[in-house]
């Protein structure tokens, strides 16, 4: 088999989702590194990454540009990757739009088969046709550390009573993406759970924070025995996810009154009230937010 056709078998196993035969067209140590792996991976990791960017895009596909041999046991090869976001990815609702991504790969060979695969592209491509957004920030400077936040509201204006703050430090990576994953099914739970009004969740680094808002202490409770949560405290408390965390429900001791700021004058005024008028000018209100 020459180098080309080997790398076509090797197209070809993607292109038919069949994780096994990508493996087989590569060499017993064969690597594959693109900007998602973010190093080279091969055998049953590089089997759940290819399984996984399928579950997310059933349709992926790769259309071949050009393909040339650029030295002995050397190749490169230019390529549209193309695909419908249908299923979930990391965790995420699909969002059913198609993406179109142009890259290049370059490859080393041995014995007809592939032994390394790099692969480059924009690695902002996905998320952004996506409509994802893509923050880019330091982890941390001086004292301060950063991170990326989620917020989930029900729409309702109650005041919270209670909240319940869950609080943890993941193992690693790999374990932060398994706490946010289970995180958010959690959160899709909690939008069905009477009581509930609203939650916000932080990572920074591997610290996870989640803190959700309940009409009452009682309601809050249900969030720690049913559904993803409870899963995902087995894994905290089993020592498989976290090297340390806490949950915790915090009741109200002082809430001060909601201030609306009136469009007609500009000032800050307390409401919304029965009339919602602006104690200032008399102007009608603009309808308040929740206040989780």
């Amino acid at each position: 088999m020459t180098d080309l056709e080997a790398i076509r078998k090797y197209f070809a196993g993607w292109n038919a989702q069949d994780a096994d035969a990508i493996l087989a067209s590569l060499t017993e140590d064969g690597t594959y590194e693109d900007p998602g792996t973010g190093r080279p991976i091969s055998g049953p990791a590089l089997k759940a990454y290819v399984t996984g960017l399928w579950s997310a895009f059933p349709d992926l596909r790769f259309e071949e540009d050009s393909l040339d041999s650029t030295g002995p046991n050397r190749a490169a090869a230019q390529w549209v990757m193309l695909g419908t976001n249908t299923g979930s990815m990391r965790g995420l609702p699909p969002t059913g739009k198609s993406v179109r991504v142009e890259g290049s790969d370059f490859f080393t060979l041995r014995d007809g088969k592939v032994a390394t695969v790099k692969g480059y592209f924009d690695g902002g491509a996905v998320p952004r046709q996506l409509g994802l957004d893509i923050i880019v920030q330091p982890s941390q400077i001086g004292p301060f550390k950063f991170g990326v936040s989620t917020e989930v509201q029900t729409g309702r204006l109650d005041e919270p009573v209670a909240f319940s703050i869950t609080t943890l430090h993941a193992r690693n990576d790999e374990c932060v993406q398994q706490v946010r994953e289970g995180s958010r099914a959690s959160l899709i739970d909690m939008l069905k759970m009477d009581g509930f009004i609203g939650a916000t969740t932080a990572t920074i680094g591997h610290r996870m924070v989640t803190i959700s808002a309940w009409d009452s202490p009682e309601a809050s409770r249900r969030v720690m025995k049913e559904g993803a949560h409870a899963e995902v405290q087995k894994g905290m408390y089993d020592g498989s996810l976290a090297s340390q965390g806490f949950t915790s429900v915090w009741t109200k001791a002082r809430m001060n009154p909601l201030m609306v700021r009136c469009d007609g004058c500009g000032k800050m005024t307390r409401g919304p009230e029965a009339d919602r008028k602006c104690k200032s000018c008399g102007e009608a209100l603009p309808a308040a937010l929740p206040f989780w």
